[in-house]
């Protein structure tokens, strides 16, 4: 039980619990008293006893970034990503705050303050990191932290929603454009991001091993969601395919031997040249959704050939594009095909 009471000007904060030792505290108002004997009480509860606080006015944010960052990180998917946000997080001001003096106010700051120079969607994931790293110094590294005071936060709301359509001219001018870079396989690996929809990462992952002739399939053995799929190739992704693997070097293992850092430099040199503005090579990935859908394909077909997650995303194609699908005719007027049916041309066809 705790007891406050007001002594020589400040207010102390005394907890005592049978079998634990009375720890007690002084404070200069009666609410960081009451605070600090609530922290104390919710140690007991869950610890058993009165963990030794020191080590939260000796550990400062940084230093669980940096061990989580050392530790956990070169484990995960995607570690190299992580490992760089986590870099940006260490320079920020509140790594240098102590754990015990970290408060859900700090991140709540922390928060508005990113959102005046970064997306919602990065604020987000850099709080995520934040949250994560937290919850393995409670559960696995056995600090006494009562609470993740993350979680206590509000996270932004994320609306990146997005509208751009690849045009039929923009596509030939970014095939065009492929002749004059560096990259030889550039072509290749455009057709077959808007023939398949896959991701960025998927593409570069691909091994020739993972390429099947005979069933005109690719085989992704873990995907972002942690599981393995099938992609159906189109003639024309096929066709591309299997010319590059003949003026591909024989010693090369990866079909696109690039890192994804690579790729987005070559991207924006390529937009340059193709005269292009504001199309990402994500685009590339929701366009492919969209032309199966103006192919007459419905939500259960698109989502076989396309299985890009969740029913919500191919719900927000549609909410997207659905203008677009109406004025066109699309929707009312093609004749819905059987999933996985593409013709060399790219169309959707019913055969």
């Amino acid at each position: 039980m705790a007891t406050i009471r007001k002594l020589r000007g400040r207010w102390q904060a005394q907890v005592r619990r049978r079998g634990v030792k009375p720890r007690c505290k002084s404070f200069d108002s009666k609410l960081e008293a009451e605070k600090w004997a609530r922290d104390l009480e919710a140690q007991v509860d869950r610890f058993g006893v009165a963990p030794d606080t020191k080590i939260l006015e000796s550990t400062t944010l940084s230093d669980l970034l940096e061990r989580y960052q050392r530790e956990v990180s070169p484990l995960k998917r995607g570690s190299v990503q992580e490992i760089q946000r986590i870099d940006v997080l260490r320079r920020h001001d509140l790594a240098y705050r102590t754990l015990i003096g970290l408060s859900q106010q700090d991140i709540a700051s922390f928060r508005d303050e990113r959102l005046q120079s970064v997306a919602p969607s990065t604020t987000v994931r850099e709080l995520a990191i934040l949250s994560q790293v937290l919850e393995v110094a409670i559960r696995d590294w056995g600090l006494p932290l009562t609470k993740n005071v993350v979680k206590l936060v509000r996270r932004p709301v994320i609306r990146n929603e997005r509208s751009r359509r690849l045009t039929r001219d923009e596509e030939q001018r970014l095939l065009g454009g492929c002749d004059g870079g560096q990259l030889p396989y550039f072509k290749t690996l455009l057709i077959l991001a808007i023939e398949t929809g896959m991701r960025r990462g998927e593409i570069l992952g691909l091994k020739w091993p993972d390429v099947s002739h005979n069933r005109r399939v690719l085989t992704l053995a873990l995907t972002k969601n942690g599981s393995g799929r099938e992609v159906p190739l189109s003639q024309r992704a096929f066709n591309a395919l299997m010319d590059w693997k003949e003026r591909a070097p024989v010693d090369q293992s990866t079909v696109f031997p690039r890192t994804p850092g690579a790729l987005e430099q070559a991207w924006r040199r390529l937009l340059l040249r193709a005269g292009i503005t504001a199309l990402r090579f994500r685009d590339l990935r929701h366009e492919s959704v969209n032309r199966l859908f103006e192919g007459g394909l419905n939500g259960i077909e698109v989502s076989e050939a396309r299985p890009q997650g969740r029913e919500n995303r191919l719900h927000s194609f549609l909410v997207c594009f659905r203008g677009s699908f109406q004025r066109s005719g699309a929707i009312s007027t093609r004749r819905r095909v059987p999933a996985g049916k593409i013709g060399a041309d790219g169309e959707a066809r019913r055969i």
